[in-house]
């Protein structure tokens, strides 16, 4: 079937999409391939709207070539010694920071991230990502050996599970495929990621750059296709053990519902309402431009994102017009243009459904600042203005759903006890922060405040070594460091009699007396 999409050339400066995947959008035991469902999907670059890719999506046939790929590649990755697998990662890191102009570039066009963001924050972290799981692939352990019954001598296997099927979202897809990939196959896993359809090209650039450092075909592999045909057939597969998925959580129950019916370990790591609190004490120019970087990174198109800014009344006006004043001076453009701080929403769809958030709100809301797309150049992309809420209640929509772009609500609160509240005060439990000099304030925010982070002065810094998911409504199980092995590991308990006797004293309870 020949490929329908537009023939637009590639722009100057651009990461050349069509030429690098010609072959397709499938990378199945160490190769590119062409889907086989019949339906083409066109890869969009949202600062311009110009179709960059069309490929066939992956149908039912295209997943089950993939889990039989890492079926057969599972024995032997799941038989290297730690020390074997660990090399492995460690030129994988290599060949990754290698390419990392490729990457951004490429992450930078199907996002629409300024390059800015993917030079320094995605693709360094994806390589630190890879380097930490190099070093933790030999440290994989299970507790000591004991004689907790006194007859017998125990220790504990950690040993992997097998294919571990997993779906990452559009916001990060360069990240969230390390994230997902990197501890499965450290653990010993094989692995079939299906990206979002939308931005499979760096997942793809992944996988290949896996390869060429020597890590056996079968190990990683791509499905890029719809979540209903290509996501569910994949999840509810008979050969896969287990199912990570990042995305929001109306798809995570229906994640959850299939993966249960066929008894999969599961891990979900979905959406987030990130509270921004306040305290009187703190330090005001710093929380406001914690505010306006936290609540746009990425066009605020990050789960752990500042979203909702509740501010001590003594400082409520002060911040809301120090963080107005700054968030105006935030330049849209270009993602690869020189000095451009923010880029396009990742489609017209998303950048129409933050637009329906705001404009709802001015009926019971004041919108500060933004609250509106840009004219003239960027009119084509799907541009948002940073926008500042205020005034809304607690229980409004605006407060309460996950709006996923350059949006940031300011609340009042009165009392310590009030603010702890508020930030509780939500299905999600993904990330917060809280601002204050004080450190016993600060440390009982930390102790009260239900998320998975809770950072301290500041808000969105993340490193390898520490884990990251959610509470509630937010999911359950770990991405990131050492922590994540709980969830791509089997433990096995293993138990040695010590005696050498035939008959053991516990035999009378089943036949003879004592």
């Amino acid at each position: 079937m020949q490929n329908p999409g537009s023939t637009t050339p590639d722009r100057p400066g651009r990461f050349p999409a069509r030429e690098r995947f010609a072959d397709g959008a499938q990378y199945i035991a160490g190769r590119l391939r062409e889907g086989t469902s019949g339906q083409w999907h066109a890869v969009v670059d949202p600062a311009t709207g110009e179709e960059v890719l069309s490929y066939e999506l992956a149908g039912a046939d295209d997943v089950d070539a993939a889990v039989a790929a890492a079926r057969t590649a599972f024995p032997a990755w799941a038989g290297a010694t730690p020390g074997e697998r660990s090399d492995a990662l460690h030129r994988f890191a290599a060949v990754l920071a290698e390419r990392a102009e490729d990457f951004a570039r490429a992450e930078s066009l199907q996002c629409g991230k300024p390059l800015k963001l993917t030079r320094e924050f995605d693709v360094p972290g994806t390589i630190d990502n890879t380097a930490f799981f190099a070093g933790a692939a030999r440290h994989l352990q299970g507790q000591s050996a004991g004689e907790y019954s006194g007859d017998h001598t125990s220790y504990v296997r950690r040993e992997p599970i097998g294919v571990v099927g997993s779906i990452a979202p559009w916001n990060y897809p360069l990240q969230m495929a390390a994230w997902k990939i990197l501890p499965a196959i450290a653990a010993g896993n094989t692995i079939v990621l299906k990206p979002a359809e939308l931005t499979p090209l760096t997942s793809l650039l992944f996988a290949r750059a896996a390869t060429e450092a020597g890590i056996p075909d079968g190990v990683i592999n791509i499905v890029s296709g719809t979540g209903r045909e290509a996501g569910e057939r994949l999840v509810g597969h008979p050969d896969v053990a287990m199912t990570s998925f990042t995305g929001s959580t109306a798809v995570g129950r229906r994640v959850a519902e299939i993966a249960t019916a066929t008894v999969k370990r599961l891990h979900l790591e979905l959406g987030g309402k990130a509270p921004f609190v306040v305290f009187d004490d703190a330090d005001l120019d710093a929380a406001v431009q914690g505010a306006v970087a936290g609540s746009l990174i990425n066009t605020g198109q990050d789960c752990t994102a500042a979203t909702r800014a509740y501010v001590q009344r003594p400082l409520y006006e002060a911040f809301v017009e120090k963080t107005a004043a700054l968030m105006e001076t935030v330049r849209l453009g270009d993602p690869f243009a020189a000095g451009t701080d923010l880029g396009p929403l990742i489609s017209h769809v998303q950048r129409d459904r933050v637009a329906a958030f705001v404009d709802r709100a001015r009926g019971y809301a004041r919108v500060v600042t933004g609250g509106e797309a840009p004219r003239g150049d960027l009119e084509n992309g799907a541009y948002y203005l940073p926008t500042l809420v205020a005034d809304a209640a607690q229980d409004s929509e605006i407060v309460r759903a996950e709006i996923f772009g350059p949006v940031l609500v300011v609340l009042p609160f009165d009392s310590d006890e009030e603010g702890i509240a508020l930030a509780n005060d939500t299905p999600y439990g993904l990330a917060a922060s809280a601002w204050s000099r004080d450190v016993y304030r600060a440390n009982r925010a930390t102790r009260e405040i239900k998320a998975g982070c809770v950072w301290v002065n500041d808000h969105i810094p993340i490193i390898s070594e520490m884990p990251h998911g959610g509470y509630k409504a937010s999911g359950f199980g770990k991405d990131m460091s050492a922590y994540s092995f709980e969830e791509y590991t089997q433990i096995k308990h293993v138990m040695f009699d010590n005696t050498a006797v035939v008959r053991k004293d516990w035999h009378r309870t089943v036949f003879g007396d004592r």
